[in-house]
């Protein structure tokens, strides 16, 4: 069983939802070796999340966005968390409700996704800056 981690920089993107598969695999090379196992990516960040999504229309993640700025929305008068600005909460629960983690089969030397399936980047702040991404390869 081999076990491979490493802590990747993502760049800095505008509040949204990015499909950021081709980016982790870029620094994955070694993922092509595994014949079987399993990868975990985590993100160490508490107001920007990482899921699981539709990899094939774009407008799946505009809704996405449309949806959580209704949800929560910034500057609602009941949110006391607002010492970064008023995305602060509102970036902390859409995190929350989507995820920090995603953990995808691997087989001969690839993720195991359904064919409109792609790893997602939910950047909940307006400036969020480059976020890091922790990715590992457990298999043989």
């Amino acid at each position: 069983m081999r076990y491979i981690q490493k802590r990747l920089r993502l760049p800095a993107v505008a509040e949204g939802f990015h499909l950021i598969t081709d980016l982790l695999l870029a620094e994955l090379p070694e993922l092509e070796t595994m014949r079987v196992g399993t990868a975990t990516f985590f993100i160490q960040h508490t107001s920007a999340s990482l899921f699981v999504t539709e990899n094939a229309d774009p407008t799946v993640r505009r809704d996405f966005q449309e949806y959580f700025r209704r949800l929560a929305p910034d500057n609602a008068p009941y949110f006391q968390h607002t010492l970064e600005g008023p995305d602060d909460m509102t970036a902390h629960l859409k995190a929350a409700m989507l995820g920090t983690s995603v953990t995808v089969p691997i087989a001969d030397g690839r993720l195991l996704l359904g064919t409109w399936q792609g790893l997602c980047l939910g950047e909940h702040r307006r400036h969020g800056g480059r976020r890091w991404v922790v990715a590992t390869l457990l298999g043989e």
